[in-house]
């Protein structure tokens, strides 16, 4: 059976330039999901279920705001309340699964397509290692179709992330629609200029149980590595020097995007 979704394999990066430098690099992959297919994946894959245990999982509360809601119906509410008219014919999320029990999404991405292929937003779900979430929502000013179009995004930063980073930030995206490859780069600029530059360029696969067997095997306990990644990091951060900002909680109920 042929299926929109995919995998993605590919590296992630960071670069610090402020105050002091600090570069990361390490390998990856990720699910690339038709929210309306995840029912049909965990028929056809052995290795993966939707919303419980298996080698590799994918539960709806790991996304959104309220367990009850759909992610079809989370992702429409939040193009409403930012102002948007029409909603997506197609939602496609980028994200980690679940490995053995256990995730942990830093960022995921919902792309939203209009009936013709174009995509009109992109929302950036951020989670941080306190239990906290934020959805930024973001427009597609020029709705692009295929990877060769570059989405370029601004927002001013709403959830505290790292204690290595305070709230006076502003973010950039630039990313593509992903295809053959997927890229998305990120920004973090303050007063001063860019601090924080980080990206995950990747090539797409096709998405079969061999493969997340496979998988397993390459990025064994892939997202227990990628949180404790981040600690380990952050450790270094505090070694360099690199001042601290104690946690701001998220403020609620969350401020909408600018209307589109």
């Amino acid at each position: 059976m042929s299926f929109n979704s995919r995998l993605y394999a590919g590296q992630v990066y960071h670069r610090r330039t402020r105050p002091r430098e600090h570069k990361i690099r390490y390998s990856v992959f990720t699910l690339f999901l038709d929210l309306d297919e995840i029912d049909q994946l965990d028929a056809n894959l052995w290795l993966f279920s939707r919303n419980r245990y298996n080698l590799f999982s994918f539960y709806d509360r790991d996304f959104g705001e309220d367990r009850a809601e759909k992610l079809t119906d989370y992702v429409h509410r939040k193009l409403k309340d930012a102002g948007f008219s029409s909603m997506p014919e197609q939602i496609l999320l980028s994200c980690y699964p679940r490995v053995m029990g256990y995730v942990f999404n830093p960022l995921s991405l919902f792309y939203c397509l209009d009936g013709q292929g174009k995509c009109i937003a992109v929302l950036h779900e951020v989670h941080n290692t306190f239990g906290e979430r934020h959805c930024y929502v973001l427009p597609v000013e020029s709705p692009t179709q295929g990877e060769s179009e570059w989405i370029h995004q601004q927002t001013d930063k709403a959830l505290f992330v790292s204690p290595f980073a305070h709230m006076g930030m502003h973010y950039d995206f630039r990313l593509n629609v992903p295809g053959e490859r997927q890229i998305v780069v990120i920004r973090a600029s303050d007063d001063q200029g860019v601090v924080i530059t980080a990206s995950y360029t990747a090539r797409q696969k096709r998405l079969t149980a061999t493969r997340l067997g496979g998988y397993f095997i390459i990025y064994p306990m892939l997202t227990a590595k990628v949180f404790l990644g981040i600690h380990w990091e952050a450790l270094k951060l505090w070694c360099k020097g690199v001042p601290w900002f104690k946690h701001q909680p998220k403020k609620t109920p969350e401020t909408p995007a600018e209307p589109h």
